[in-house]
């Protein structure tokens, strides 16, 4: 039975089952109002554990938070504050249940862990009919988290539960297969080091191995305590199951949305830096959604912070009050775009009416061998450039700017390249540059140095969607792979993931083509205690997995062919 007290201006039921219809029981946390009444719903479903306190499960990312954001701890005795989840000291004085479930095979709910199934999003969805029919509920269900508590939104609004009201998916990705498992058809390691350190760490499972909530006295990971290698057999292998996906094939295709379903009003929240996992989705679910009420917002900063600072909670709540309660509140008169506009050294808001902005100057800058430097005239003579195929590149800088430049949007860059064996993987970066050449980087959603965009491409998944693809936005199908011949020249598109920066005037653009990760510096110090790599650039969403990038086939000559009629250029939205 749950457990259920009255404290901090709460009422308090803690561990409440939720029937599965294969008989599988999960557990949910439920905050509510201690006045009787029908209050609408604030729901996540996710692996992160409900009982484990931010402040405990990740210290490093909550110390930084609340020593430069005092409003996220003020106010609140932050005892129920979780990783990437609301805190409910601030959102059931307002009116509203706030409903915490622990995943199936997570934290104290039972079962096989296998993230993002159509298993997973039934039970989401299951839950949220479950919340709608319970006596504290006005049966209005909304959906707010970060990350994976955003990314499953998307999936869950495909099954169109009756009771969705409305969803805030802040940073949280989409598409499984372009999104996170494979950049531009390159395995990124990072959901295998994230399922090491963030899902097996809090199984279900664990029991008086695992920790005691401090909000609680309960066992975090279940009351069954289990052997490693029943933990094992109760979760899919991730990583090697993703490795062996090489394609957007039907696995992929299961564990991402059906577009033309999702038509629940939404809140899109997004990161100039999340380079490597979220912004793609977010900006994508706001084009692509069926919705008529879809709102997108960009911000700066990590990639938990403004969810929780005063700035984003009230934000949430002006558009949780209008669509879960009908205040009248202005919300739907409101721009339709709030971009944080990104600056060397500030962010200012700025409201537009569409994405991409509908004033942009689509620009081709050129890549003129001659000087390797970026130009707006195609280069007048042929040349060939060689770099190691698994090495730092070719970098293209343009001279110094005549006045402030603003690039705010989706980036994408057309190649002619051979290698010299039969693929070739290809990372583009986007940099920016001070008069006296120091390289300018932003604290990112996770790493403190990041550039302003990023692109990956392997060149044997260079084929097209000509449908879905846009001068500015290519779309690759990834159902094939087309080998190289070595040293014959193809052309490729890249697309690098939308971002934005105003580039001051006398600053450089440039573009590296790199044959592997970005690397700020190779010693940086910086590191987070959810992630096992120190922070060096491309935060945890790096691409050196051996077995999918074996040297005898990536460790060649990779070669840029300037030929006319083929020119090199990387296509970038300036703002008028």
């Amino acid at each position: 039975m749950p457990r259920s007290v009255e404290q901090d201006g709460m009422k308090i039921d803690w561990d409440v089952e939720i029937p599965m219809d294969d008989g599988i029981v999960l557990k949910c946390d439920v905050y509510r109002p201690i006045a009787p009444g029908r209050y609408p719903v604030l729901l996540t479903y996710g692996p992160y554990a409900k009982g484990l306190p931010f402040q405990e499960g990740y210290p490093t990312a909550w110390e930084r938070m609340i020593l430069e954001h005092p409003d996220v701890a003020y106010g609140s005795t932050n005892k129920y504050q979780s990783w990437e989840v609301v805190d409910p000291e601030k959102w059931v004085p307002h009116g509203y249940v706030c409903v915490r479930v622990d995943s199936r095979g997570a934290g104290r709910s039972p079962g096989y862990i296998d993230h993002y199934s159509p298993r997973e999003t039934k039970d989401f969805h299951d839950c949220i009919e479950w919340a709608a029919e319970q006596d504290w509920s006005s049966g209005k269900i909304g959906l707010n988290g970060i990350s994976y508590y955003g990314s499953n939104q998307w999936h869950v609004a495909s099954l169109k539960p009756p009771h969705l009201a409305a969803m805030c998916i802040w940073e949280g990705f989409n598409d499984f297969y372009r999104d996170g498992s494979y950049h531009g058809g390159i395995l990124c390691t990072f959901f295998a080091n994230w399922y090491d350190m963030q899902v097996k760490t809090v199984q279900y499972g664990l029991g008086a191995r695992g920790p005691m909530s401090k909000m609680n006295d309960m066992l975090v990971c279940g009351d069954e305590t289990m052997s490693d290698d029943e933990l094992a057999k109760n979760r899919i292998s991730f990583g090697d199951t993703i490795l062996a996906h090489p394609l957007c094939d039907d696995w992929h295709k299961a564990r991402s949305p059906i577009w033309e379903n999702v038509d629940v009003p939404f809140l899109s929240t997004a990161n100039w830096g999340g380079q490597g996992l979220h912004p793609r989705g977010n900006y994508n679910g706001f084009q692509w959604a069926a919705s008529k009420d879809k709102w997108l917002e960009v911000h700066g900063l990590e990639h938990w912070t403004h969810f929780y600072t005063d700035y984003g909670r009230e934000m949430q709540l002006r558009f949780f009050d209008h669509y879960l309660k009908g205040a009248d509140n202005g919300w739907d008169k409101g721009p339709k775009v709030r971009l944080q506009v990104r600056h060397v050294d500030k962010f200012v808001e700025r409201h537009e009416n569409e994405w991409p902005l509908a004033r942009s100057q689509w620009t081709k800058f050129y890549l003129d061998p001659a000087k390797q430097t970026l130009s707006l005239e195609p280069p007048k003579t042929a040349a060939k450039l060689d770099f190691a195929a698994m090495g730092d590149g070719l970098t293209f800088m343009s001279e110094p700017l005549e006045k402030e430049t603003e690039i705010t949007g989706p980036v994408a860059a057309k190649l002619r390249i051979s290698s010299s064996t039969e693929d070739a993987d290809l990372f583009l970066v986007v940099r920016v540059f001070t008069a006296d050449l120091r390289e300018v980087t932003f604290m990112g959603a996770i790493d403190p140095h990041t550039p302003i965009f990023q692109g990956w491409l392997r060149a044997s998944h260079r084929k097209l969607d000509a449908e879905k693809s846009k001068p500015w936005q290519p779309y690759h199908t990834h159902d094939e792979v087309q080998p190289l011949t070595p040293g014959t020249p193809v052309d490729v598109d890249v697309e690098l993931w939308p971002s934005g920066i105003v580039v001051p005037k006398g600053y450089r653009i440039a573009v590296s083509i790199r044959g592997k990760d970005y690397v700020w510096q190779d010693k940086t110090g910086a590191k987070l205690s959810n992630f096992k790599n120190e922070l060096k650039g491309s935060g945890p969403f790096l691409h050196d997995d051996p077995r999918d990038r074996p040297p005898a086939i990536f460790g060649g000559t990779t070669s840029i062919h300037v030929e006319p009629g083929a020119d090199n250029y990387v296509l970038m939205p300036i703002i008028g």
